[in-house]
């Protein structure tokens, strides 16, 4: 296998007429990482992928892959192998052809080419189907045979659009475990499209979190958790709360604002200007009931809604001038204090679990 290769991605912009998909973003992606691009529908995240690999060409900016600026070659000269969401494999063909096909089109010969083909369906346990076609074999194993195929080439990155996505709940947890465990195993670069919090979390060193063509946080996953940069980045990975106010003042390294249309809540944070608008991120699972809070740090609420989920409870609260407040816990701490419909709950957390959230400008 060829050896894995840092991708530097540099003020890119992609526009198509009016539309501006991707937004002067900037990444460098270290050699070997798994990085997942994350975000939701429309947000850039395939464009930036297709960029990457050619298949889109780069309204402004450069991609450099290793000491190698790639931005005007072709698919085939950048050292990178795509898979796509469709696995885009030949009918016709059976397994081994389809895998040699780049080969093919490359000259090497039938021999040497099948050979080859013949490793990477090993690689991926699939040579007891080398003669068959694809309408023969289930979703989870055409994925295999289009992952092989990608890998021929010995490519330095490999770029996975969507790859999962077509997969039953079960085989998608099976198969992401593979994918890590290959990607482990080659050391090559990976970067992979998701709209999947979940997979993004559970396959990824490097989460890249997408939206409206800018990157709002790109860092490793418990980074991404437990310390999200902005308030999209917090709603989107769905595990903190985000309330929003204005600045009144700052006390003790805590920030004090004023919630619209409700009481005064306080976040770790300084340098805030009064009157500024802020947002802040509250854990759910940090949130406790039942316990009067702390000055700025709790609030009383009514609950709207209660969702068991086995080993945790979710709880859906409303309160003065916060709408929508998730309280994520045990089971057995739920049992033991029920709580019912339109009860009145007091919510405690603490101050370190109350954090002030950034924003991008414009």
């Amino acid at each position: 296998m060829s050896k894995a290769a840092e991708i530097d991605i540099v003020s890119v912009s992609k526009v198509y007429g009016m539309t501006t998909a991707v937004e002067a973003i900037s990444l460098k992606i270290p050699a070997g990482t798994y990085c997942c691009l994350l975000g939701p529908s429309g947000c850039g995240k395939t464009s930036t992928l297709r960029m990457i690999a050619g298949h889109e060409s780069i309204s402004s900016g450069d991609v450099r892959l290793g000491n190698t600026v790639v931005t005007d070659l072709p698919p085939a000269k950048r050292g990178t192998a795509m898979m796509f969401q469709s696995y885009a494999l030949f009918p016709h063909l059976d397994l081994v052809d389809n895998v040699a096909f780049s080969l093919k089109m490359k000259g090497v010969d039938k021999e040497q080419r099948r050979a080859k083909a013949l490793d990477m369906l090993k690689l991926m346990q699939m040579e007891a189907y080398a003669t068959r076609r694809p309408a023969q074999l289930s979703g989870g194993q055409q994925q295999r045979v289009a992952l092989a195929r990608a890998l021929i080439t010995d490519p330095e990155a490999l770029l996975l659009d969507e790859p999962l996505s077509a997969l039953d709940p079960f085989l998608k947890i099976r198969m992401r475990a593979e994918l890590k465990k290959l990607q482990t195993s080659l050391g090559i670069t990976f970067v992979h499209v998701t709209h999947s919090q979940e997979e993004a979390m559970a396959l990824a060193d490097l989460i890249v979190v997408m939206n409206d063509g800018r990157i709002e946080q790109a860092a490793p996953p418990r980074e991404v958790f437990e310390r999200p940069a902005t308030a999209f980045v917090a709603r989107f990975m769905g595990d903190h709360n985000v309330i929003s106010g204005r600045v009144t003042c700052e006390r003790d390294g805590m920030v004090v604002f004023d919630v619209n249309g409700g009481g005064s809540l306080a976040a770790c944070g300084r340098g805030q200007e009064a009157g500024a608008s802020i947002d802040i991120a509250i854990r759910t699972d940090h949130v406790r009931i039942g316990e009067p809070p702390s000055p700025g740090l709790g609030f009383t609420g009514i609950v709207s809604n209660i969702e068991y989920r086995g080993a945790t409870v979710k709880l859906s609260i409303t309160g003065a001038g916060i709408d929508d407040f998730t309280v994520i816990i045990d089971d057995s701490d739920f049992f033991a204090r029920p709580v019912a419909l339109g009860d009145a709950v007091p919510l405690a957390w603490d101050s370190e679990d109350a954090i002030v959230l950034g924003r991008i400008h414009s």
